[in-house]
């Protein structure tokens, strides 16, 4: 089997993503004043969907809150906020690499200096780039498509299983809102398994349970139409350690989302029992903050997810 490092390299030197990198991904000398993003409740008053990502500048940004503190994934060097990642990410492209498959502590003379915070769009942007090139360099490797927020985003790309090619599309601050208008981000790989994980930040939002299903329910309405070969495994919201977040409300949600994961023969994963104390919050050991994974809940997550894989490379 061809190395899926050579093959991500190949499709970025012959085209697949070789085109010049859009302004917005050029540092500015000065950065740009940071917004706050709106909550959106309702398909009414959210962006409508689009099958090209614009130029314009994005005025959604993402909260400096919601990346992992005191991230402690291992005393390897790695960045550790969302401007450290993004940088290493968009110097790993633009050397014609692909992130998951380069170790952690790469580019540390350009992420350590990285100081402005990218927007969503440019996050999007990125994650386009990202998915072409593996689109055009996939051949017959297998490809796992990780979707959803910041927890999904901060998965250490060292605990992913190395014998086939990864693609994490997580945006840190997410909705299943924004996760369905970004579906076609990556249409056009062909993954043999995808990883949701969506709704924590809908409940910081004030979402109701029945938008957050409606909105699980077109995902994997249109992921089962786009990807009809992938196994797609809906992983449950995760407990927290949030008063904010009711986890009666997880616990209800996480159930729904069982039975709907029947209905669209997908696969249940369920983390909220591995990661749950007895008081029905998230275990203290594996959280940094009451809601991003430290090292410990990366692990239990990793453990779960290297069971699938193993069902699904047999298949």
């Amino acid at each position: 089997m061809s190395d899926p490092t050579l093959l991500a390299v190949l499709a970025l030197s012959q085209g697949a993503a070789s085109e010049a990198l859009p302004p917005q991904f050029v540092e500015p000398t000065t950065p740009p004043a940071v917004s706050q993003p709106q909550a959106e409740r309702s398909p009414q008053v959210q962006p409508s969907a689009q099958s090209s990502l614009p130029t314009t500048q994005a005025r959604f940004e993402v909260q400096p809150d919601n990346a992992p503190t005191a991230t402690e994934f291992s005393y390897t060097v790695r960045p550790t906020s969302g401007t450290q990642l993004y940088a290493q990410r968009l110097a790993a492209l633009r050397s014609g690499r692909l992130y998951t498959r380069l170790p952690v502590n790469s580019y540390q003379a350009i992420w350590r200096k990285a100081t402005r915070q990218p927007t969503y769009q440019q996050w999007r942007q990125l994650l386009t780039l990202e998915a072409r090139a593996v689109a055009g360099g996939q051949g017959n490797n297998r490809l796992s498509v990780m979707l959803g927020d910041s927890l999904s985003m901060w998965f250490p790309s060292d605990r992913l299983p190395s014998n086939h090619l990864w693609l994490n599309q997580g945006i840190s601050g997410d909705t299943t809102w924004g996760i369905l208008q970004r579906l076609n981000t990556f249409a056009n790989t062909r993954p043999s398994t995808i990883y949701l994980m969506a709704g924590v930040n809908d409940l910081k939002m004030g979402y109701t349970d029945a938008q957050i299903i409606g909105n699980m329910q077109k995902i994997l309405t249109r992921l089962r139409q786009m990807h009809p070969q992938a196994q797609i495994v809906v992983q449950s919201i995760l407990p927290t350690r949030t008063p904010r977040i009711p986890n009666a409300r997880i616990t209800n949600l996480n159930q729904t989302l069982q039975r709907l994961s029947d209905r669209y023969q997908a696969t249940y994963l369920d983390l909220y029992s591995q990661m749950v104390d007895y008081d029905g919050f998230m275990q203290a050991g594996l959280t940094t903050d009451g809601l991003h994974l430290n090292a410990r809940g990366y692990e239990t997550w990793e453990w779960q997810l290297r069971q699938v894989e193993t069902v699904v490379a047999r298949r």
